[in-house]
């Protein structure tokens, strides 16, 4: 068996996209500007919500998200309802958005918030549910909706690695008041760097607006400007320059022409990366049949699509070997991994002040000590999706 270099991600850039970065140098023309609101128009398309605002990162998607709450009553260290097993980034949005995250142990059987769980961690200092769609597998949105809606709360989708995934028919990102993407290097759309939220709401979306620009008051391309002067109509309710009016504490999270531009690329041709991407999710798991004495993995169920962010699989508790061997071996015949990430209350150092302890959160703990990821991506062929699985049949026969 020849050995193959496998990357987890990686990036489709298109021959479009590459002349429309050589003109947008040409023009210097390199901040946000009418491609971000051509990438925003294009992408709330996909997803049939009314608004997508482009930020900088996935994580200051969340951030912002979150942040809209304050101008409907929110306080600072409010709580956020999150799941303990996720990527850092969404307890890190909870912290910059200046609230207190609550955690929730996860299923072991989606990786995703244990909705049986939330009930009971709700007070009157709770404001939002934060469910987070890990790995493209939904989160079981009918009873957390049900959850938000008995209670009162904010929903707020974490799916950044969930684009194109569907629950009973309806895309995700879209059961909330605000579903939040990355568009980072190996998502299936990705702008480099960068995230973006959507939302039916008008007023979310102009709050947004101001909050990745630093909570001006507005912003020219959502205002109705007074022809004669040149200026935002608000310019005379303030008396001053609008762009050094604040109406709120913000944020410095745009993204710029040659993000946009990249993921408009990417946005032509994002069946067909979803269609490869899920091509290759379906023909690994079924490889891994042969290996189920020793990995769980997931599963997509009748009433969900899932938009594979990469292959997630767990040892079992019965293996003889550890993660580590494992990845170790993987790694030295060319197949690029990542651990499962980790339950952030509880094995994540930069989180021990919460005060947490070992065995609060069995499930997330468990995977984060077990769990790995190897990558799907849209330049994985079928005999890259061979080698994998015959180089953990050896792995397996050695170590086994």
């Amino acid at each position: 068996m020849d050995k193959r270099k496998i990357p987890f991600g990686t990036i489709s850039i298109t021959e479009k996209a590459k002349n429309l970065v050589y003109e947008i140098l040409e023009t210097k023309r390199v901040s946000q500007g009418k491609y971000v609101k051509e990438f925003e128009e294009k992408f709330a398309e996909i997803c049939g919500t009314k608004y997508a605002v482009a930020v900088s990162s996935g994580t200051d998607a969340i951030a912002l998200a979150l942040s809209v709450m304050y101008d409907y009553g929110a306080q600072r260290q409010d709580e956020i309802i999150l799941p303990a097993l996720t990527f850092i980034g969404t307890a890190n949005a909870v912290l910059m958005a200046g609230f207190s995250p609550v955690f929730i142990d996860v299923e072991f059987e989606t990786l995703n918030i244990n909705p049986e769980k939330i009930e009971e961690k709700i007070t009157k200092k709770t404001k939002a549910i934060l469910p987070v769609h890990l790995m493209g597998k939904p989160a079981n949105m009918y009873k957390i909706c049900e959850i938000a809606k008995k209670y009162k709360l904010f929903l707020i989708e974490d799916a950044a690695e969930a684009h194109g995934a569907k629950y009973d028919g309806k895309n995700i990102g879209t059961f909330g008041d605000m579903g939040c993407f990355s568009t980072y290097v190996a998502h299936i759309i990705s702008t480099i760097e960068g995230g973006i939220i959507i939302t039916d709401n008008c007023e979310y979306a102009e709050i947004l607006r101001s909050l990745r620009s630093h909570g001006r008051a507005c912003k020219c391309d959502v205002c109705v400007l007074n022809t004669s002067s040149g200026y935002c109509q608000k310019r005379f309710k303030y008396g001053r320059d609008i762009r050094f009016v604040f109406e709120r504490v913000g944020f410095s999270s745009k993204m710029n022409e040659i993000e946009a531009v990249i993921g408009l690329g990417n946005l032509e041709i994002y069946k067909e990366i979803l269609e490869q991407r899920r091509k290759n999710f379906f023909q690994l798991k079924e490889k891994f049949e042969k290996f189920k004495e020793y990995f769980y993995t997931i599963n997509e169920d009748k009433n969900e699509l899932i938009s594979p962010h990469a292959f997630p699989f767990i040892l079992k508790d019965n293996c003889k070997f550890t993660r580590d061997q494992l990845v170790t071996y993987l790694n030295e015949n060319g197949i690029d991994t990542r651990d499962l990430f980790s339950s952030i209350p509880t094995q994540t150092p930069g989180y021990k002040f919460l005060g947490y302890k070992e065995g609060d959160f069995p499930v997330a703990e468990y995977i984060g000590n077990n769990g790995l990821h190897i990558g799907i991506h849209q330049e994985i062929t079928e005999e890259d999706i061979e080698y994998i699985a015959e180089t953990i049949k050896n792995f397996l026969e050695i170590y086994g």
